[in-house]
């Protein structure tokens, strides 16, 4: 009886091993996001509660400071195996030849999805009435090293458009220098709706989103519309450009890459859940959306069931746009 008794038992415990519903630990992952009133972190809170629901995945969402952090922890960081960055700032650290562990990690880093459009955000005093107008202005471009940081430098040299000072301070620290009248512009590139401009900013602070128009830009940038109302103080729809935000991974063997695999297949398949119960912005996803200049990581295809698993390098910078302008950019300088 003993016997049969331990027989069963056994087999209790492989059916459930086998299952995945029994004794086996949720894997713990990783996600470095922006800062906690930016759409980012949003999207990653919004993952978290998505990985829960499988049991297999125990996400941790981190914020930070900016795009470029976010790619070094990917890189280097424990236990941080996905990050958000913009496609751009991912062009830029291609393209950034100098440094050589940027050139490294440029080399491994790999998309696992496109996510959407990042609107550039530039609130500014009211009475600047286009992007031209920052000329001779103090304008606010985000703190060192993070993608609004790179974006508002990169439109200002496309444009053409001479500020007198480029401070480069976070968000938060902008909009209170902004409503202070120390500065008369500052840049936040998010998709909307932004925390930060919904809940910081009213109509008795004089301040309005500035358009940006401008044809240089609109070549390199797709553009964008902010519709009307989506702040309380902003009545008129804007049209502006935007950037696409990036999921990341880095390219991992073994563990990691069965994980990430793994993570990208849960999230592909419950891409409802997210557009019903997430951010706004989950609407506009389309995970299928092929980005130029960048090759989906090939532990993601494997548990997508996609072709052409092999790790391939990211396509020549001539073959995209916007590698050309910031090459063009840092060559000037």
């Amino acid at each position: 009886m003993k016997r049969v008794m331990v027989h069963c038992s056994l087999t209790l415990l492989l059916l459930l091993v086998w299952t995945g519903t029994g004794l086996a630990a949720p894997e713990k992952m990783g996600l470095v996001t922006g800062g906690e009133k930016g759409t980012y972190y949003q999207f990653g809170l919004d993952l978290q509660k998505l990985m829960k629901q499988s049991d297999f995945i125990n996400l941790t969402v981190f914020p930070s400071k900016g795009s470029i952090e976010n790619v070094y922890a990917v890189y280097q960081r424990p236990g941080v195996q996905l990050g958000v960055v913009q496609s751009d700032v991912l062009a830029f650290i291609t393209r950034l030849q100098s440094d050589q562990t940027l050139i490294k990690i440029a080399k491994k880093t790999r998309m696992v999805f496109p996510l959407y459009n990042e609107e550039v955000h530039v609130l500014g005093r009211r009475g600047i009435a286009d992007f031209e107008d920052l000329t001779g202005k103090r304008v606010a471009i985000g703190r060192d090293g993070s993608g609004t940081f790179l974006t508002a430098r990169l439109l200002f040299q496309l444009s053409d458009v001479k500020p007198s000072t480029m401070i480069p301070i976070d968000t938060d620290e902008a909009l209170a220098e902004l409503k202070a009248g120390r500065i008369d512009a500052m840049f936040y590139v998010a998709g909307y709706p932004v925390k930060l401009l919904r809940e910081g900013v009213t109509e008795a602070d004089q301040l309005a989103l500035i358009p940006i128009t401008s044809k240089s830009i609109m070549e390199i940038y797709p553009p964008a519309e902010i519709p009307g109302n989506t702040y309380p103080w902003q009545p008129q729809k804007l049209t502006t450009v935007a950037v696409k935000a990036v999921l990341v991974s880095f390219d991992y063997r073994f563990r990691d890459c069965d994980n990430v695999g793994r993570f990208a297949q849960l999230m592909a398949r419950r891409m409802d859940w997210l557009v019903q119960n997430g951010h706004p912005k989950w609407k506009q996803v389309d995970l299928n959306y092929q980005l130029r200049g960048w090759e989906q990581y090939a532990c993601v295809k494997k548990y997508l069931g996609l072709p052409g698993t092999a790790s391939t390098p990211p396509p020549p910078a001539d073959e995209n746009p916007v590698f050309r302008a910031i090459r063009g950019m840092f060559d000037s300088q």
